[in-house]
């Protein structure tokens, strides 16, 4: 029978050439991180920038969850003494990239509901520096809570106990502060989270002197991180994973090789807290990531969005899938290339910057570990347009007069993707290839009568000029109309696949 990945494991796959292995001390190294999540995308990327920084002998120290959910326990962890198997799969300048990682960076999972006391002794170590979270955006909130409860009931409500219970231990030493990174995906997450506790201590009247210390002698640093980490592998693959290996391993997961933390901060002392930050390219410590930001949602998600509606009417299902047809991957590398890095470079962001990033999005989407459904990202299609794509449009036509084709034929995409039929249960419905689809779009019920009531080349100008959906009138820019109506005919008529040979042949002829 296979035996549990533990500790005692680590001596004898030493050796192996399948999986990546710590040293046995490793295992021996200071608690210094706080890690409030046991999810997925903490063990995908800031715990394997700490377990890489470990095994270069560089940051030297291990995390302590803290599991703050009612959901599932903390079994695995204790019966695999923390260790766990990262799965990288991806596709690196072009290059397949397939390591097997055995992490050590976690001492301990502690529950918040039954083990309260414990994490709190956590503040009284002297080397326990850095405090992670992902708690869902939900997590960072103002409640009414109370900061004596054991535990108390939000994220911040804990994160003020546990620094309130430090303050106190160190009697308000100023080195005593924490480094505190909020990974949730909302904007300037840290300076939100310091606000929220700021005023919860306010709340729970704690004192002015605390306050203070909180404010000055802790460091909120805003950040931002992007890497897909599916979880656990699909059964079969699991379990000749572990063949392979030569262990069980209940907590082992994949993540894409991409990997990106970009941590705001221009302070020295938190660098050095940082350290780990020296292991890997991935970590960014900038004084201002928004260009980071930026990058990731036009070149990322804004490609994602200009191509998903001409993806599932062209009949494709996944993003891997229409990388594999030469001439939906090449439209989706022109649009990047050619339409929107232009448009996005400025004082900020150097066309190198922008091109470099659009050819590791481009390694993402051809990445075949991964299988991400295309009508999952025409969700809320029309917020995505409006947030995502109109600036970008909107900054192309600041630098040139000249339509942008492809730009004009996500559009299209689009508008034909909402084009649907209203079933009994009131749910509209569009048609692809003979294949049914679900539109998921507070504005569905909105296209599905104007579809009904106008020609196309009317619908287009109806749509565009509409300024309660983009905040602008799209009909002013020079020419965009006429190129989103004659896309939109040509889709009509010709069909995605044969439209898609006819751009790429102009787009490479120009």
């Amino acid at each position: 029978m296979m035996k549990q990945l533990s500790k005692e494991q680590l001596s004898t796959l030493k050796n192996s050439a399948a999986v990546q292995v710590p040293d046995a001390s490793h295992l021996q190294l200071p608690e210094k991180v706080l890690q409030f999540g046991t999810g997925v995308l903490l063990r995908g990327l800031p715990d394997y920038f700490i377990d890489k920084a470990n095994k270069a002998g560089i940051f030297n120290g291990r995390v302590v969850i803290v599991k703050s959910t009612g959901k599932g326990t903390t079994d695995a962890f204790a019966e695999q003494d923390g260790l766990y198997t990262l799965c990288m799969r991806g596709i690196e300048q072009g290059q397949q990239v397939e390591e097997n990682i055995l992490n050590a960076s976690i001492s301990r999972v502690l529950s918040a509901a039954a083990e309260w006391p414990a994490i709190l002794q956590c503040a009284e170590n002297p080397e326990m520096e850095v405090i992670v979270s992902n708690t869902t955006e939900v997590g960072i909130t103002l409640t009414d809570d109370n900061v004596h409860a054991v535990p108390p009931a939000s994220f911040p409500g804990k994160l003020l106990a546990f620094l309130y219970h430090r303050y106190q231990h160190f009697n308000g030493a100023a080195d005593k502060g924490m480094v505190i990174i909020p990974t949730e995906l909302i904007v300037d997450n840290g300076k939100k989270l310091k606000d929220i506790v700021l005023e919860l201590a306010t709340r729970n009247s704690l004192p002015e002197a605390f306050i203070s210390w909180v404010a000055q002698s802790n460091y909120f640093c805003s950040s931002l991180v992007d890497r897909i980490v599916p979880g656990a592998l699909p059964a079969k693959e699991q379990e000749a994973m572990q063949q392979e290996l030569g262990y069980k391993d209940d907590l082992m997961i994949m993540a894409e090789a991409y990997r990106l933390w970009a941590i705001e901060t221009g302070s020295g002392l938190v660098k050095q807290r940082l350290s780990f930050s020296e292991a890997d390219s991935g970590v960014v410590l900038a004084p201002d990531i928004n260009v980071f930001r930026e990058l990731k949602l036009r070149l990322l998600n804004g490609t994602h969005t200009f191509s998903c509606g001409l993806a599932v009417l062209a009949g494709f299902v996944t993003v891997r899938q229409g990388m594999e047809d030469a001439d939906l991957e090449a439209a989706i590398a022109t649009l990047m290339l050619q339409e929107m890095v232009p448009a996005i470079t400025d004082i900020y962001i150097t066309a190198a910057a922008a091109t470099q990033f659009a050819h590791s999005v481009l390694d993402r989407f051809r990445n075949p570990h991964l299988a991400h459904q295309w009508i999952s990202i025409t969700m809320q299609y029309t917020s995505k347009m409006k947030m995502r794509n109109v600036p970008v449009l909107l900054r192309h036509y600041s630098r040139t007069q000249e339509a942008p084709q492809l730009m004009a034929l996500g559009f299209a995409a689009y508008l034909l993707f909402m084009r649907s039929e209203q079933t009994t249960e009131g749910e509209y419905k569009g048609t692809a290839n003979g294949q049914v689809y679900t539109i998921t779009d507070d504005h569905a019920g909105w296209y599905h009568a104007q579809w009904k009531r106008l020609e196309p080349a009317v619908l287009v100008r109806t749509v565009l000029s509409n300024t309660a959906l983009w905040g602008t009138d799209l009909t002013e820019l020079k020419g965009f109309a006429t190129a989103v109506t004659n896309m939109l005919s040509a889709l009509l008529q010709e069909g995605p696949g044969s439209l898609l040979k006819k751009v790429n042949h102009v787009k490479m002829s120009v």
